[in-house]
């Protein structure tokens, strides 16, 4: 065994110290039917002789899929642009710049980030990124907190089911009150909500478009919440937003959201990009990093810290998280993604996605038995219902090379036979079409 340094003797030492006569007998206590038949590992391998066993195992996994699969992860076309940038090794080696005077380049990145993401989603100021969509959407909970001093939080049963784990699981301990709100035919159900609302609620937690793909104007949320002095948390899909209306015009107070899909890979589920932005006057409520723009003496433009909200560097009584340290890499990613597309870019890019989600929507529908759930519009994603389980559905399309979609049965109690299917402008039209004809074939 070539990898493991240590000899015989070396092992008989180690294993006398722990007791043990034996490998075996050091992992006497693994139950018997857990417990593996035998320590004794095959000769070690060349070099070249691993990698191609690694590969012809990798060869094995489904890597093939046409997905179809959304839920806050889409697969996008990221240009090669990209990676060359985030590649460079100045941007690739740095972290969070505690020491702005010789990190004018990464602070110029986080900028220009900046200054996108407020464009994007019409907000005033921006942080310099957090880990992902829902430890952001965590904070912006907090942040309305601290901002209206109130302890009850109304959360859309339309918000993504795992930001809404992770929101009650950070605040378990926190003596805050969740409340959640249903939706009714897709969106939320106003009446429930006017009912819920009442003075001691801090935010009214919404995403836009939905977990089931709905879009819905929440202008009037807005109204209601603003009445009795709670603010609006609005979850976005930032390429959504080049399209539909902004959370900024919808009257949303915090806009967080999930980054990954401006140019981040799926990736295996990361590393991602946590996205949060707000109105001038709440900005020292706001948790992370802010860069701003300036002049040196000599009246050159220079980058600073603006804020930094950590305990390391003002008190700790003024100090807002220690979850919301920033994802600059992932960050000048999405960047460099914004910048090369540009305002036009992003565009075209949603517009596709919604005619191709809809056009789909319209061929699936022809299928028997398989109809169209809400009929609230959508963006690029939308639910479908199934004459029978979707999970199994799903299960018997993934041998016909397809991941269909996801199965909202999963995290929604009754939607056993509903799926959640996904669209982005890398799905051509062949690709839709043989979808619906291996549906047909295995719903027939």
């Amino acid at each position: 065994m070539p990898y493991i340094p240590h000899t015989d003797q070396e092992r008989q030492q180690m294993l006398s110290a722990a007791g043990a006569n034996s490998i075996e007998d050091l992992f006497s206590y693994i139950p018997s039917e857990l417990a593996p038949s035998s320590f004794d590992l095959p000769p070690g391998k060349s070099e070249f002789e691993v990698g191609l066993f690694l590969k012809k195992l990798s060869a094995k996994n489904a890597t093939e899929l046409i997905p179809f699969v959304g839920g806050g992860f889409y697969d996008h076309y990221i240009p090669a642009a990209v990676d060359a940038i985030v590649s460079k090794s100045e941007f690739y080696t740095a972290y969070t710049p505690y020491q702005p005077e010789i990190s004018q380049g990464t602070l110029q990145a986080i900028y220009e980030y900046q200054t996108s993401i407020c464009r994007l989603v019409d907000m005033d100021v921006t942080n310099a990124s957090l880990y992902d969509g829902g430890t952001a959407l965590y904070e912006a909970s907090m942040m309305a907190v601290r901002i209206t001093g109130r302890n009850k939080i109304i959360v859309s049963r339309g918000v993504s089911p795992i930001y809404r784990v992770m929101l009650a699981s950070y605040t378990k301990n926190l003596h805050l009150q969740l409340e959640e709100i249903p939706v009714n035919n897709g969106v939320l159900d106003r009446d429930v909500m006017k009912d819920a609302l009442d003075e001691s609620t801090a935010a009214v937690v919404m995403q836009n478009p939905n977990f089931f793909g709905c879009v819905e104007d929440i202008s009037d949320i807005s109204e209601m919440a603003h009445g009795v002095g709670a603010l609006v948390i609005c979850s976005a899909y930032p390429i959504a937003c080049a399209l539909i209306k902004t959370p900024g015009e919808m009257g949303a107070d915090i806009v967080t959201g999930e980054g990954q899909s401006l140019g981040l890979p799926l990736s295996f589920g990361g590393p991602y990009l946590g996205f949060m932005a707000t109105r001038m006057k709440y900005v020292r409520k706001m948790p992370g990093r802010i860069v701003g723009a300036t002049v040196d003496t000599e009246g050159r433009r220079g980058y600073v810290l603006t804020l930094q909200t950590r305990e390391q560097h003002i008190r700790r009584d003024k100090a807002t998280s220690n979850i919301c340290s920033n994802e600059s890499l992932c960050a000048l990613a999405a960047q460099a993604y914004m910048s090369l597309l540009g305002k036009e870019g992003i565009r075209d890019v949603a517009s596709v996605c919604n005619e191709k989600a809809n056009y789909t929507m319209k061929r699936l529908s022809k299928i028997p038995g398989v109809k169209v759930k809400f009929p609230a519009p959508v963006f690029n994603e939308f639910t479908i219902d199934l004459p029978r389980d979707a999970g199994e559905v799903i299960g018997e399309l993934i041998e016909k090379g397809f991941a269909a979609g996801f199965p909202l049965g999963r995290y929604y109690k009754g939607m056993e036979k509903s799926m959640l299917v996904a669209i982005t402008e890398k799905r051509t039209k062949e690709e839709i079409g043989r979808l619906a004809e291996a549906l047909e074939e295995v719903l027939s």
